[in-house]
């Protein structure tokens, strides 16, 4: 990435799966960001309900990018992300691996079905399971059954490609798209003991660089508001669990 790009804005808070999609694939892009972190609640300074946030994103969720360079905004992490490839990955390093038709609906529906299933039937087994203020244990039965649902699917795919990435070819943003929220199946109360190719490929994406890089840059932005360096500029020993880079969020 060129030296002249100005940082990015990420806007992030410590507990959602989607912040991290984002920040992966800002790493895999060598693209600097900074972190701005919000607070649950209308705060009107702090909180992604306040008056302040609500201006750039009308939705009151996280999360959203402001890219100094092009005047752009954007929220939604599908949205964001898409946004970054079309303009910052003119190498085509995270997108479609082949240029048939084809490839692009494969990249697309793997994509939405993220985006549309298996993000919100996780996201609802894990309110169920840990946040609602009463039991509704019909609730929790359906989206825990709806998630496994998913994970079905899932697992079918990875058995055509070996469990090494989720589309034929190479490790791509759609990647990028499932890691966080397959990351969070304890939180959802989930076994993985049926499903061992999501285990593999869950342990292969660990290993990534642009996987620890955007958890440690994330804690240290959030903690010191400096802006993420480029990837290519930063030494970073696997050695450092998620759990340690995930703390820091906290």
């Amino acid at each position: 990435m060129a030296a002249h790009v100005k940082p990015l804005i990420l806007h992030a808070h410590s507990s959602s799966p989607n912040p991290i999609k984002v920040a992966i694939t800002l790493e895999a892009l060598h693209i600097p960001y900074e972190v701005k972190k919000w607070d649950f609640g209308d705060d009107p300074e702090k909180g992604v309900k306040g008056t302040k946030f609500l201006k750039i994103n009308e939705n009151g969720r996280v999360p959203a990018i402001e890219d100094p360079n092009t005047g752009v905004v954007a929220w939604e992490s599908g949205a964001c992300m898409n946004y970054i490839r079309r303009v910052y990955d003119k190498g085509n390093m995270i997108g479609p691996s082949g240029e048939l038709a084809q490839d692009l609906v494969d990249f697309e529906k793997w994509e939405y079905f993220l985006l549309t299933t298996l993000g919100p039937m996780t996201g609802q087994a894990i309110w169920f399971r840990k946040y609602n203020a009463e039991k509704n244990e019909n609730a929790l039965e359906r989206y825990t059954a709806q998630t496994y649902r998913c994970y079905d699917v899932l697992e079918g795919q990875l058995k055509k490609t070996g469990a090494e990435s989720i589309l034929n070819g190479r490790v791509s943003a759609v990647d990028y798209h499932f890691e966080p929220w397959l990351h969070n199946y304890p939180l959802a109360g989930l076994s993985l003991d049926k499903y061992p190719l999501i285990k593999k490929w869950l342990g292969l994406m660990e290993t990534r660089e642009e996987e620890a890089l955007h958890g440690l840059k994330l804690g240290l932005c959030i903690a010191t508001g400096k802006v993420a360096t480029p990837a290519a500029n930063v030494r970073v020993e696997h050695a450092v669990s998620r759990e340690h880079i995930i703390s820091k969020l906290s």
